[in-house]
């Protein structure tokens, strides 16, 4: 079910296919009942716009969730930091 899934992104350029076949897949995983895929299948059902518009460019927020992760490790790093602008010239150096 799983590589169904990734075939489905993979292979379809066309929303409105996409749209279908993502539906049949949900609906293929509902009937078979697997606890696992529960997750997914919320997580899906929550976010089914957003999860559509990749097909519209095929494009992601991934650069920037990797981004925030930067930030969040360069924040964890330097805890303790009293001057917001020495903290912030740090991080343009570095990341920019």
């Amino acid at each position: 079910m799983s590589q169904k899934l990734r075939n489905i992104y993979n292979n379809n350029t066309d929303k409105s296919v996409a749209i279908t076949k993502l539906a049949h897949w949900y609906n293929d995983v509902e009937n078979l009942r697997i606890k696992s895929f529960n997750t997914i299948m919320n997580t899906i059902k929550i976010n089914y716009d957003s999860i559509l518009n990749y097909f519209d460019k095929r494009s992601t927020n991934a650069s920037a969730e990797s981004f925030n992760a930067k930030i969040k490790a360069f924040r964890n790093q330097f805890r303790g930091v009293r001057k917001v602008d020495f903290f912030l010239f740090r991080l343009t150096k570095l990341f920019a």
